[in-house]
């Protein structure tokens, strides 16, 4: 796993003060995230490169221009970054590390106690309808059991689905991708603002509760990233909720810290699996880790165990009304007689191999899917909550009719539980079938995920009919639910289709077979999640949190791996496909094999504009209004240096902050140590969800225009460089190791101007390389 951008790679408290980016700037370009990826727009053509001069007449070509920037995890090491830094008391530091850990807490308590709420109201949700329904077919009346069934679930859809419309259409679907994104560094604040959190939430519960094959997994994690963006943002200065001592943590660097806590936080909530949640945010969702940020997060994963365990014990007491065994899901399968053969092992391969393939192709069409229901959803909230509701009652009657084709079986004689089942989480539902007699596609159908997950890991009595019927339904309703309006988790779906599917491979080879059918099934939930998710040692380790059992672990990592190796040679994992969607521009960790055949100024374009180290205002204003970069070189020329010379990047929220302070002189001459008791780090402090400085809000009079001002102090006088001839898959890999927003190429021979231009994430991205060089194609890495 590729480390944060620190070059140092530092790994303790203290250090973590001197690398916090206190200047961090905030992006002001128009066009909002959720605006641009609702309509699944391509990323901007790249412009023509043009040799442009404002204030230097240098000839530089810069960035490529989107409207979704890079976060600034940059150390912005100005004069004023070091003049904090120099000033800091041990008292401070303390203070620190202290609060580190204290949001660390609050993200685990807060995260765990969502976790537990959402099943507890799914649960008492869920179940009241399936008792109702059952209630209504013990008097014969199915058409009224029908209709009730149906409404009720096409009622909490179209709540979900209203929310996600007219609230936050960015709580829509799982939320990893999203996430994933913003911890490679992608500036998309709106999946994690705070009526996000809401609909997520809420969102949720209503569309699990509504019959969906999809889960609240997924949800859980974008949910405890929400909640860590939220006690990340320092307070707020608009509405007075801050004081001195948060300021440290206005900066992307720890934001991003406590997301990916948030993240892992969500995972451990979602399967009650901590270490599986530590290794899901180290495997799947970060980009950049440290020893220091593992402790935190294991710390987090751990205070979200003891809350659901408290919320257990509370719920042991029958306070909790119908949540019960199938709330908080555990599946274990500790008396399975774990021995296998050759033969075994043989089948275990073939099951990875076909899982596989079928989770690929599963991917394949969820992409398709997607992609179309992009078009219908981008005609409004109406179209939205129209298809939200046709999925639903299609779910319901696939549900409610297909049990009525599956044969009647005899209850067994040597079982201590009641057949038929009278609760709504039991495995021998009576359904049609007369006294005496249970139907097995009724449990699975006529019942939650979660019961239906462990029914197949855990419970015998299944006909090979029904569970080739309920395969094929669940895997193709879970295909064409995903990608409608309401929050929604794959990990669920994935899991029940790949217990159906291994649980049929052991119930038809159970003759020959010493394995267990039940391991078969989770055999199979293994196989689709490496086939689909592309996980290998987080996934294994929440499985055997779920399974509660050691000993199927060696099985459990053979399917992983052969799985994923097959699935690989296919396409690539649910996630990076939905993140190509929406249009994200996400750093793969690895550079495509065409980069090694260009250099950084092959993908250099333009315009990029420079400012003099003493710059005039009226310049500064002209720029900013005339172009949308972020980022701008600064140059020092004669007479403040020998030779024309590169002095740093200044970014463009720094240069709102500096204009609208004043702090102007008549002559071109540089500031003196003043300037430091008249600004303040904390003026540059990132804004959070609320909005930075503007250009419109600046009031700048027509005779300070022609003043000058010193743009040192702001300026990041350490800017990582690379020379134009660096090839350009190193530069990329540099880029995303060290987490960066600008990149400058500087020339290789004297002579020439201190700078050529700026690379931004744009840059490196496949559809702009392959834009400016089309006879390029892309190949996979090897």
């Amino acid at each position: 796993m590729d480390k944060e951008g620190d070059v140092n790679n530092h790994g303790d408290e203290v250090q973590d003060i001197e690398n916090n980016g206190l200047l961090d700037g905030k992006d002001e370009i128009g066009t909002h995230w959720s605006e641009f990826s609702d309509r699944n727009m391509p990323y901007a053509q790249p412009l023509l490169a043009k040799r442009t001069n404002i204030t230097s007449q240098i000839a530089i070509v810069g960035a490529n221009l989107c409207p979704i920037e890079s976060l600034d995890y940059e150390i912005f090491e100005n004069e004023l970054f070091k003049q904090d830094w120099r000033s800091r008391k041990k008292v401070q530091i303390v203070q620190y590390v202290i609060l580190k850990w204290g949001f660390a807490l609050l993200i685990g308590l807060g995260t765990g106690a969502v976790g537990f709420f959402n099943s507890f109201a799914v649960e008492n949700i869920a179940g009241s309808k399936l008792l109702m329904t059952a209630s209504l077919m013990t008097k014969n009346k199915y058409y009224q059991a029908f209709l009730l069934y149906a409404g009720i679930n096409m009622g909490l859809a179209a709540a979900a689905a209203a929310l996600c419309a007219f609230i936050a259409p960015a709580a829509a679907g799982s939320g990893i991708p999203e996430v994933k994104a913003y911890l490679n560094g992608v500036d998309a604040h709106s999946i994690l603002a705070p009526s996000t959190l809401f609909v997520k939430i809420f969102g949720s519960v209503l569309g699990v509760s509504a019959g969906f094959v999809v889960g609240k997994e997924g949800p859980m994690v974008h949910t405890g990233a929400c909640i860590a963006s939220l006690l990340g943002q320092g307070g707020s200065r608009k509405y007075g909720l801050t004081w001195k001592g948060l300021r440290y943590f206005k900066n992307d660097r720890d934001r991003r810290d406590m997301i990916t806590c948030g993240a892992a936080a969500g995972v451990a909530s979602a399967f009650r699996a901590p270490v599986g949640g530590v290794l899901f945010a180290l495997e799947e969702a970060a980009s950049w880790w440290r020893s220091a940020l593992l402790w935190r997060t294991f710390f987090t994963t751990a205070v979200v165990a003891i809350v659901l365990r408290a919320g257990i014990q509370f719920c042991g007491t029958g306070k909790c009304g119908l949540f019960g065994k199938g709330g908080l899901i555990l599946y274990d399968v500790s008396a399975f007689k774990v021995s296998y053969s050759g033969a075994d092992l043989v089948a275990v391969l073939i099951l990875g191999i076909v899982g596989g393939i079928l989770g690929s192709l599963y991917n394949y069409l969820v992409d398709k899917v997607v992609r179309t229901y992009s078009i219908i959803n981008g005609k409004g909230a109406a179209f939205k909550i129209l298809l939200v509701i046709t999925i639903s009652l299609l779910t319901s009657c696939c549900y409610y009719f297909l049990p009525w084709v599956a044969p009647c079986t005899p209850c067994p004689t040597n079982i201590t539980t009641t057949c038929p089942s009278v609760d709504e989480s039991g495995e021998f539902k009576r359904f049609q079938c007369p006294p005496g007699y249970y139907n097995a596609l009724a449990s699975l159908f006529i019942n939650t995920n979660d019961d239906a997950i462990r029914i197949l890991l855990t419970s015998g009595g299944f006909h090979v009919f029904s569970l080739f019927i309920f395969f094929l339904v669940v895997y193709f309703m879970g295909v064409i639910t995903y990608g409608i309006a309401i929050p929604s988790g794959l990990f669920i779906p994935v899991i029940l289709a790949g217990a159906s599917y291994g649980r049929l491979v052991g119930s038809i080879f159970d003759p020959v077979m010493t394995l267990d059918p039940g391991f078969f099934a989770l055999l199979g939930a293994a196989s689709f999640l490496g086939g689909t998710m592309r996980m290998t040692v987080s996934l294994g380790v929440i499985l055997l949190e779920l399974t509660n059992d050691l000993l199927l672990l060696p099985l459990v990592m053979l399917t992983l791996l052969v799985s994923k190796t097959v699935a690989d040679s296919f396409n690539k994992g649910v996630y990076e496909q939905i993140l190509h969607i929406k249009g994200l521009p996400y750093l793969e960790a690895h550079a495509e094999p065409y980069m090694r055949n260009l250099v950084a100024l092959d993908v250099v374009t333009g315009p990029l504009i420079t400012f003099s180290g003493i710059e005039k205002v009226g310049n500064i204003i002209h720029i900013l209004e005339s172009t949308n970069h972020n980022g701008f070189p600064v140059i020092d020329e004669p007479p403040f240096s020998e030779t024309p010379e590169l002095c740093g990047i200044v970014l463009r929220s720094h240069l709102l902050v500096l204009l609208k302070g004043k702090n102007f002189s008549r002559e071109r001459v540089l500031a003196n140590q003043s300037i430091f008791k008249k600004i303040s780090t904390f003026d540059f402090a990132k804004a959070g969800l609320g909005k930075g400085i503007k250009l419109e809000d600046l009031d700048i009079e027509e005779e300070e225009m022609d003043m000058y001002v010193d743009l040192h102090p702001i300026t990041n006088a350490s800017p990582y460089t690379v020379v134009e001839t660096m090839s350009l898959a190193k530069a990329a890999i540099l880029f995303r190791q060290l987490g960066l927003r600008h990149m400058c190429v500087v020339p290789k021979s004297q002579g020439r101007p201190p700078v050529v231009g700026i690379l931004t994430r744009h840059d490196f991205m496949p559809e702009h390389v392959l834009g400016l060089y089309p006879h390029m194609k892309s190949q996979k890495w090897d």
